[in-house]
């Protein structure tokens, strides 16, 4: 047989099986991303010049030096959970990644709250990176023109509410044209915010060396012992910190339906991304708590006064006259995520469309760019919707719900780590790498995430978690939390009153592997 035959035959069989299962392809631009523009864009969505300024000052006031620790440990269920990603894309390779997944492991109810998980989750992120990213721009202007008037004017909410509409249309637009102009955007965007990360650790040690830092303090392998944190509370909520600090890795896998081999090249890309995000985050923790201490005065890591921005303090005594290099980073760092995370919900929400588990409309595709076309304009609506509403009502409700974003994380998270653990149930004991990489690490991901879901659940209700806003004596970190979820359940229930062939399992099939 010749190998344009068989070439033709697989082809053919794997549409058979796809259709047997209820799967099948979007017209999305298929072979468009290859490995490294996939973690090039898995790096920008976590944005770890934006996520490490806004963490570590928090993570530090509750784990003091033990912060690498935490690093380390919200690491390893991020991995394990990774690995049941990628099991499950080599199998189903479908860019409604977490919906379809625990649809086809668990059935069409906790598959579309698995997908509800990850559009909420993605969609209150798009607000916040657009307001950080709004911020720094304003931060800019003032230090490029040496006017700090300029620097205030992101305080005034019309101006600012305004000004975040634009950055998040423009990130939509560019999102709405497709993965090539995703890619050329983020491969500057990136390669920017890693090189001034870099800068300001090299910086940081120098000074710790030649005796100029703040508070210069010695590594010791005691920070890296998670044991010597004071509590179990205080270590629960540095890991649900740290956890939110390596979220959007996943975008990798909801571009499977446009990557070069796409059963390969999103579990791989996903699984790097998570590892050199975790490099990074080290050797920054390190430098930044080498050069300022964990002091709770003046330029220390532990200074409430420093936590909303640790760089916008440290910058300028450790990287001098270059600091608004780290400006432009931050800038850059939000803007650059606040693109790449359109892809998730995006492809989620297409994916949604196209198994009626939402509107049809959600499923169009822009012909021209071959990219979700209603999904994506929705996200961008959903997004500045949301800001403005938050913004409007309170700005503690806008953070409270950054902060409740933990548990959504976790929670889809969990129902996928846990899809995979299902799905693969008929070959944990065909080989050792079954059992390790389809049983046994996604189901300690998945335990672990849903375990942090409750925790932080519980914790929340106190009205001294977040912002220490409470309604009818319940945090507001809480009632955001699982009002979202619970807003997901009554949306579902709507749909299923619209469109029941979905919810009846008439679209996609549950089933296993062989």
């Amino acid at each position: 047989m010749s190998n344009s035959s068989a070439t033709e035959l697989s082809d053919k069989s794997d549409k058979s099986s796809k259709s047997s299962t209820g799967l099948s392809e979007k017209g999305l631009k298929a072979g468009s991303v290859g490995l490294l523009g996939a973690v090039v864009i898995g790096i920008s969505c976590i944005a770890p010049a934006y996520t490490l300024t806004a963490a570590l000052g928090p993570t530090v006031s509750v784990v003091g030096v033990h912060l690498p620790a935490i690093f380390l440990v919200g690491f390893i269920p991020m991995l394990l959970v990774a690995f049941g990603y990628r099991e499950l894309n080599n199998a189903m390779p479908d860019s409604g990644t977490s919906f379809t997944w625990a649809s086809r492991a668990f059935g069409p109810w906790i598959g579309w709250m698995g997908g509800w998980g990850l559009i909420a989750a993605t969609i209150i992120v798009l607000s916040n990176l657009a307001a950080v990213a709004v911020d720094f721009f304003y931060l800019m202007l003032a230090q490029i023109f040496a006017n700090p008037e300029l620097g205030e004017l992101s305080k005034n909410l019309p101006l600012n509410i305004a000004t975040t509409f634009v950055f998040i249309a423009l990130a939509c637009w560019i999102s709405y044209r497709g993965m090539e102009t995703t890619k050329s955007f983020q491969y500057i965007l990136v390669a920017f915010q890693l090189l001034v990360l870099g800068w300001f650790a090299v910086s940081a040690f120098i000074h710790v060396s030649s005796g100029t830092a703040f508070d210069a303090t010695a590594i010791t392998a005691d920070w890296f012992n998670p044991f010597a944190v004071s509590s179990f509370s205080d270590f629960a909520a540095g890991v649900s910190l740290s956890i939110f600090i390596y979220w959007g890795w996943d975008v990798t896998l909801t571009m499977n339906e446009e990557a070069k081999n796409p059963e390969k090249t999103p579990g791989r890309a996903a699984t790097l991304t998570v590892v050199i995000i975790v490099a990074i985050y080290l050797v920054v923790a390190l430098a930044t708590l080498s050069f300022a201490g964990i002091g709770d005065t003046g330029l220390g890591a532990g200074n409430p006064e420093n936590q909303a921005s640790i760089f916008a303090v440290l910058a300028g005594p450790v990287m001098g006259p270059f600091a608004i290099l780290m400006s432009l980073a931050i800038l850059s760092s939000s803007a650059a995520s606040l693109q790449s995370t359109f892809v998730s919900p995006g492809r989620t929400l297409l994916a949604m469309g196209h198994y009626r588990a939402l509107p049809k409309s959600f499923g169009r595709i822009s012909p021209s760019y071959k990219s979700p076309s209603v999904a994506t304009i929705a996200s961008a609506i959903a997004a500045a919707g949301f800001y403005a509403l938050t913004r409007i009502i309170s700005e503690n409700a806008l953070w409270d719900t950054i902060t409740a974003l933990g548990m959504m994380i976790c929670f889809y998270y969990g129902i996928t780590a846990l899809a995979c653990v299902w799905f693969f149930r008929k070959r944990w004991l065909r080989s050792a790498r079954d059992f390790f990489f389809a049983f046994l690490f996604p189901l300690l991901g998945g335990v672990i995430l849903l375990v942090m879901f409750v925790k932080t659940a519980v914790d929340s209700m106190d009205p001294s978690y977040g912002s220490g806003s409470e309604i009818a004596g319940l945090g507001l970190v809480f009632i955001l939390g699982i009002g979202v979820i619970l807003l997901g359940a009554v949306l579902m229930l709507v749909m299923y009153l619209r469109k029941p062939e979905f919810f009846r399992g008439q679209v996609l099939k549950v089933g296993s592997a062989d």
